[in-house]
């Protein structure tokens, strides 16, 4: 999900949180104990990367960036979602396969 949300620009944690959170109509809500270990680690792994800003009130944040191997990364998640949801649809569906 944070490689998803960067993909479409930067961001700082509590907006990532927030984001999850709408996008989830509130099923998700992650807190910044949970979301900051894996930005860390995501940063780690060279999937995304921070910089420090100043924020429109003058605090500085610090914003995530997807890199190119964090792009390269959520294309194989998504076509590994993309599968597991395949097969699942067909073993919950009404016509179930079992070839």
């Amino acid at each position: 999900m944070v490689l998803a949300i960067l993909s479409r620009g930067e961001s700082y944690g509590y907006e990532i949180i927030q984001r999850v959170k709408r996008l989830s109509n509130e099923q998700i809500v992650w807190s910044e104990g949970a979301l900051y270990p894996v930005l860390h680690r995501l940063e780690r792994q060279g999937l995304i990367q921070s910089v420090w800003r100043k924020s429109e009130k003058g605090r500085k944040r610090k914003y995530y960036l997807i890199t190119e191997a964090g792009v390269k990364e959520l294309a194989d998640a998504q076509r590994q979602w993309g599968l597991t949801n395949d097969v699942m649809s067909k073993l919950w569906g009404p016509n179930l396969c079992l070839e």
